[in-house]
């Protein structure tokens, strides 16, 4: 039986409503997503980079090569 994982809860305050908020609010709240953004953005490369190294080692060699 295949189970699917539970979609993770939104984070606290996010999506943050955006009425009533001043440009200057606007644009803090702007900067700190982005930031947000920029580190998924690092995390996401770190475990491509983690499985790609763990996918060459357990891939099988080229035929006619040994290891």
């Amino acid at each position: 039986m295949d189970e699917e994982r539970p979609t993770p809860a939104p984070a606290p305050g996010l999506p943050r409503p955006l009425e009533g908020i001043s440009i200057a609010e606007l644009e803090a709240y702007r900067t700190l997503l982005e930031r947000e953004i920029a580190r998924v953005d690092a995390e996401l490369e770190r475990r491509r980079s983690l499985r790609s190294a763990a996918e060459a080692l357990f891939r099988p060699p080229p035929s006619g090569e040994r290891r």
